[in-house]
């Protein structure tokens, strides 16, 4: 596919972008910019039901190419919240909804998945790896800013890209810390990083730095995601997973924040209290991974511990993340929520409050899979209005320049 190449590449974007937000927040000058992120493609935009998709010849030999855009410094406010937002859509190819959302409200991220849970179809997004190869390019064509395209790739039970569809066989990470071999997991890694680089997908939620300290928790310790019930077998071979995805340029999202290894519910379902199972030791993966330089971003989890915050739980609390992530562990970088259509957060708060307190308590990405309870195609708009009328410009500003930050590793 040809594409229009202009002054401004993608890595100048970001970081002229990041320098924008950064002189704003420091003058306090918290303006709307006069100027839109605009392409050549987007002031010759159509509807979207008129938007031609585009034609894609490739073979797996050929590598994906960066495409560059046209871009003004200045970003507009609809374009900073778009970055904060990461959605799924249904689909083996783009289609006119998630255009829209990427071309219209900017949406930063992708979610991809292979089987829909809403509809029990096993057809989501991921059928071969050439297909899947030919969708992350087209999903970055629509966009002028690069997209995080994201998957859960954990290895083991939790892995999108299955043998069924022509993948790799992968393992467990219970495999690799019972292993317990440091050369073992990088190999395993690297063929994991190299996967997901052949196929266009730029972000990995994995590694699961969780402890595993009740074996019998339904989501993390039987179905076999964590290293260890040793903090720091889980660190040397998180550090290891997340050094073999960066030399493919693959970022990793450590998981779950402030720690679910110990609860006895899983919060995909519902309330997952663990005030009195929690422990420090699940904070020293982590703060040692954090201070090895090694933390490209974290994700929350959908917890509630009374030791941390008496009201909210981990996702929607400012004193567990701001408080205790930013400020004692010193992580700088992206924070995404965890699904926030989980029921744990979807069936004790709206959306509104969800979204609202979120991003408050410190989260930069807001994740919505689309993929659990029902499917709601309006979701990105709804989200976008949410953030537009409840949160200050100089909130957004933050999380945007770390999230072009974030970008800027990979580009």
């Amino acid at each position: 596919m040809k594409t229009k190449t202009s002054k401004y590449s993608r890595r100048d974007f970001l970081k002229v972008a990041t320098q924008s937000s950064a002189a704003m927040l420091i003058t306090g000058c918290v303006s709307p910019a006069s100027e839109e992120i605009q392409s050549t493609k987007t002031k010759t935009l159509q509807p979207v039901t008129t938007t031609a998709k585009p034609t894609i010849k490739m073979t797996e030999n050929i590598p994906i190419q960066q495409v560059e855009r046209e871009a003004t410094p200045s970003p507009n406010l609809e374009e900073k919240i778009g970055q904060m937002i990461m959605v799924g859509f249904r689909g083996l190819e783009v289609n006119s909804k998630v255009i829209e959302d990427i071309r219209k409200r900017h949406v930063g991220g992708i979610l991809l998945f292979d089987y829909d849970t809403p509809s029990k179809n096993p057809e989501r997004n991921i059928k071969s790896p050439l297909q899947v190869r030919r969708l992350t390019k087209a999903l970055q064509s629509y966009s002028d800013t690069p997209l995080l395209i994201s998957i859960d790739y954990e290895g083991g039970k939790v892995n999108r890209l299955k043998k069924k569809y022509g993948f790799p066989t992968t393992v467990s990470q219970q495999y690799l810390g019972n292993k317990n071999n440091l050369a073992f997991t990088r190999k395993k890694a690297t063929q994991m990083a190299k996967t997901l680089s052949d196929i266009g997908i730029n972000l990995n939620f994995a590694p699961v730095v969780d402890v595993n300290t009740n074996p019998n928790n339904p989501i993390i310790g039987k179905i076999g995601r964590s290293f260890s019930s040793n903090p720091n077998i889980v660190s040397k071979h998180a550090i290891e997973f997340i050094k073999a995805h960066r030399r493919h340029k693959i970022l990793c999202a450590l998981k779950h924040f402030p720690g679910h290894g110990s609860s006895a519910a899983d919060s995909h379902l519902g309330i997952a209290d663990v005030s009195d199972t929690w422990s420090n030791i699940e904070l020293q993966p982590f703060e040692n991974i954090i201070k090895a330089g090694q933390a490209d971003s974290i994700m929350t989890a959908h917890v509630f511990n009374n030791r941390l915050d008496p009201k909210w739980p981990a996702t929607l609390s400012k004193s567990t993340i701001s408080g205790l992530l930013r400020t004692k562990l010193g992580h700088t970088g992206v924070v995404f929520s965890d699904d926030m259509q989980m029921r744990a957060i979807a069936n004790e708060y709206g959306l509104e409050t969800a979204v609202k307190k979120a991003i408050e308590a410190g989260v930069d990405i807001l994740v919505i899979g689309n993929n659990i309870g029902h499917f709601d195609p309006d979701i990105a708009k709804k989200v976008t209005k949410i953030i537009k009328e409840n949160i200050s410009e100089q909130r957004i500003d933050e999380s945007y320049q770390r999230i072009m930050a974030l970008k800027g590793k990979i580009i």
